[in-house]
């Protein structure tokens, strides 16, 4: 697997309204609010940055800080090879419905939780 450039930071917290603000006004990213407690940030080149509150029912697992999502060719190749490596799969490889988004999150030896992601508008390098 190629890791291609890091494309997506998702991180759960109970201050999401000073969060965003935060990733608004002083970062200057722009970005929508899809869902009750969710907002969905983007970067110039697309990448994206995810803000979960604590209502938010997915990825509850996002207990260690920020998740980092590295950009892959191939999601569900890139999940074949942690599992024959012997990596834990915490959630997926699942995707949304006809966008071509897929990830899949494990743990590293650290204890964090990672993300690989394949993005198709999200720009390779």
């Amino acid at each position: 697997m190629l890791i291609k450039k890091l494309a997506w930071v998702g991180t759960r917290t109970a201050e999401t309204e000073a969060t965003v603000r935060f990733f608004q006004e002083v970062l200057g990213l722009h970005g929508e609010n899809p869902a009750p407690d969710f907002w969905v940030l983007t970067m110039a080149d697309g990448a994206k940055v995810e803000v979960f509150g604590p209502e938010y029912p997915n990825n509850r697992h996002f207990t260690t800080g920020p998740v980092v999502g590295f950009l892959v060719e191939n999601v569900s190749v890139a999940a074949e090879e942690l599992r024959a490596a012997g990596v834990e799969i915490v959630s997926g490889p699942t995707g949304s419905e006809g966008d071509g988004n897929a990830w899949v999150h494990f743990r590293a030896p650290d204890g964090n939780i990672y993300e690989f992601t394949q993005d198709p508008g999200v720009a390779n390098p």
